[in-house]
């Protein structure tokens, strides 16, 4: 949008810069100027000047300075159309855009009005929320056993959501206003008509955007009831995919400690920001966003992603790092912070204190040695064929940073991991992204040299358990070979028995196996998974924690493609295929995507049903092995600490989880 330098310039004359920076600074007359705190850096003596007669603003600490624009911009984190608008709003100015028709300039004044209204309904149900708190001694007592303070629920705005299916027509004497609909309080049923209250019995956090206006809620019940929190749906207003919530809270303390901490709940801000942590915000039950990123980037260079470290928190920070890749320049800080499995930042910081909190973040580690950790996931670096897919895995996560010194440090670092020259890792790599530049532009790729299935030089004898879980017409990692033996299943395809190869020396035993429904396409298991999610994206809401996590660390291409599709669920819901296909086109992964759509097996045939079991049953084999890889680790390292009881723990707890998977692929009915 293009706004004429005769507009920008008549609001500035209009304005008066100190009103503005008094909206968020204390300012005292100080000779002709005002005097203050300055909001960009931490200081004790005021040294931030604003001028009324220049219109300007100037800190002498840290040289920040500019107009009311520019402070909008700076301080509030706003973009500069957006800090336009808000001026403008101000003095009763209508913003003229030099490239849109009058039609059009009528549709945003609409839109813009409507967005006001919504705003002051979402802020009458808060003030409604913030009664019924004081109301309900229950609902105070849950915030004290949490540890919650009356100031902090105060800071925050905390309320409480009475249970009850009607509870805002108190509220709102026109409970059938369909503003209570569309800002997201009020569900209408699509059969009978009938209208209720969206939050019930739940201690309500009301969400603001940078000015701090309230634009939605999330709702935590006070027990284990299910889903334990609830956000508002996407609004006008609201987009969980944009904004993090206490982002409005804890702006002035990103300033003054120099960095965002990024967590993944309410709770977890709340409780930080009461134990000496209120630089924290939190993703609203989505995925990290670049959007969230290009956001926190507005008010400081260095962000701390801060995670559980279980597996959910594992994936969450792979997203992460996906999403800050492109904003990691060289003047730039992106930290990655994993707790203890057992914990999350709020559990973690009441059960060990603030200076063990304190003590892990500034221990996190950086981006560069999480993107090598996440790159050499499941690679064995002392053989040359784990280097190179440790090559492989790294390459689209390397491209997704800016140039810079920083990005050629990346690469150093990498080339080194992978023993090969920097040089040469940058031509190969520069040869690999020609290649699909011209498999894009519709030429041919080259096939694969070997099957990922294909047997290592020295394979290990297979476990007992394995041949369940062997894909049809594949060799196992094994060197066993699945062989089509028997009378066929339902779907046609002959069942088998495991074949075990004499060329490592072993004798030719056969175990019968189970059904493992149909067949997989000719071409990879993780291949035919892509193709099955991107034509049917609702599946994930099928899979468990056990199958998502298989998809996500499987290696790249397959692996980032996989989290690509899960951030675009939580983000946006389920998608056909022919909308991810317009988001895939500026993606680093449209090649790969379009190369597995465009094939004889892209669009994959059948009922959902029996879709949904195929990809079941491709994931047993996957998972199954990375399970047993993650059980060998683990083995590994109880051996060398036998003494260590949480070694030995998450040992056994692997044991059990191989077990209960092979009871489940086992017991699948024929």
């Amino acid at each position: 949008m293009s706004i004429p330098q005769s507009f920008i310039q008549e609001l500035l004359s209009r304005v008066d810069v100190v009103d503005v920076v008094g909206r968020y600074v204390q300012l005292k007359k100080g000779g002709a100027n005002f005097m203050g705190l300055c909001p960009f850096h931490g200081e004790k003596s005021p040294s931030f000047s604003v001028s009324p007669s220049k219109q300007f603003y100037h800190c002498f600490g840290c040289g920040k300075n500019g107009n009311a624009i520019g402070f909008l911009m700076e301080h509030a984190g706003m973009g500069f159309v957006e800090a336009v608008n808000d001026l403008a709003g101000q003095v009763g100015m209508v913003v003229p855009q030099e490239d849109i028709s009058p039609q059009e300039r009528e549709r945003q004044a609409a839109a813009k009005l409507k967005q006001a209204t919504l705003n002051d309904v979402l802020e009458r149900a808060g003030n409604a929320y913030r009664h019924q708190l004081k109301e309900h001694a229950h609902a105070v007592q849950y915030l004290k056993q949490r540890g919650v303070s009356g100031a902090i629920s105060s800071k925050y705005g905390l309320g409480y959501a009475p249970p009850g299916w009607r509870n805002l027509a108190s509220v709102f004497p026109e409970y059938d206003d369909p503003q209570l609909q569309e800002s997201g309080l009020v569900i209408v049923g699509e059969d009978d008509d009938k209208r209720y209250d969206r939050f019930r019995d739940r201690i309500m956090f009301p969400i603001r955007n940078v000015k701090g206006e309230c634009i939605g809620f999330g709702g935590r019940v006070l027990g284990d009831e299910k889903p334990k929190y609830l956000n508002s749906p996407e609004t006008p207003l609201f987009h969980k995919g944009r904004e993090l919530y206490g982002l409005f809270e804890a702006r002035d303390a990103l300033r003054s400690m120099g960095y965002v901490l990024v967590t993944e709940g309410y709770m977890d801000v709340v409780a930080l920001a009461q134990l000496g942590f209120p630089n924290a915000v939190a993703t609203l039950g989505t995925a990290c966003t670049n959007e969230h990123v290009q956001k926190l980037f507005r008010f400081t260079d260095s962000v701390v992603f801060s995670f559980d470290g279980d597996a959910a928190g594992r994936r969450a920070a792979h997203k992460a790092l996906e999403a800050a890749l492109p904003y990691a320049n060289d003047t730039r800080s992106v930290k990655f912070l994993f707790l203890p499995a057992e914990h999350d930042p709020d559990s973690f910081i009441r059960e060990h204190g603030s200076d063990a909190f304190a003590r892990h973040v500034a221990n996190a580690l950086p981006l560069s040695q999480f993107l090598l950790d996440a790159a050499s996931a499941e690679c064995d670096l002392g053989q040359a064929q784990g280097r190179a897919k440790l090559s492989s895995q790294a390459r689209p996560l390397w491209n997704l940073l800016p140039d810079g010194a920083f990005k050629r440090l990346v690469l150093g670092e990498l080339a080194a991991k992978i023993q090969i020259d920097t040089r040469e890792l940058s031509e190969l790599w520069a040869q690999a992204e020609a290649q699909d530049k011209r498999f894009q532009r519709g030429g041919a790729r080259p096939a694969p040299s070997h099957s990922p299935y294909d047997a290592p030089p020295h394979a290990p004898a297979a476990p007992d358990w394995v041949q369940e879980f062997a894909p049809s017409g594949h060799t196992s990692p094994y060197g066993d070979r699945w062989r089509g033996t028997g009378n066929g299943n339902r779907n046609g395809a002959p069942r088998g028995e495991w074949k075990r190869g004499s060329k490592f020396g072993r004798p030719q035993d056969s175990w019968p196996a189970p059904s493992l429904g149909p067949r997989v396409a000719p071409s990879t298991a993780p291949d035919q998974a892509v193709r099955l999610l991107l034509s049917q994206m609702k599946f994930l809401e099928q899979l468990d924690n056990d199958d998502l996590d298989t998809l996500a660390h499987q290696p790249a291409p397959h692996g980032p493609l996989f989290a690509w599709i899960e951030s675009q669920f939580q983000e946006h819901g389920p998608q056909p295929w022919a909308v991810l296909q317009e988001r895939l086109r500026d993606s680093v992964h449209g090649a790969f995507a379009l190369q597995l759509m465009e094939g004889p097996h892209g669009h994959p045939e059948g009922e959902e049903a029996e879709q949904l079991q195929e990809l079941r049953n491709i994931l047993a084999p996957l998972l199954a092995k990375r399970i047993e890889i993650l059980e060998t680790e683990a083995l590994k390292a109880y051996a060398a600490n036998p003494s260590d009881s949480a070694i030995k723990a998450h040992y056994l707890a692997l044991v059990e989880r191989r077990k209960l998977l092979r009871d489940r692929v086992t017991s699948r009915p024929e």
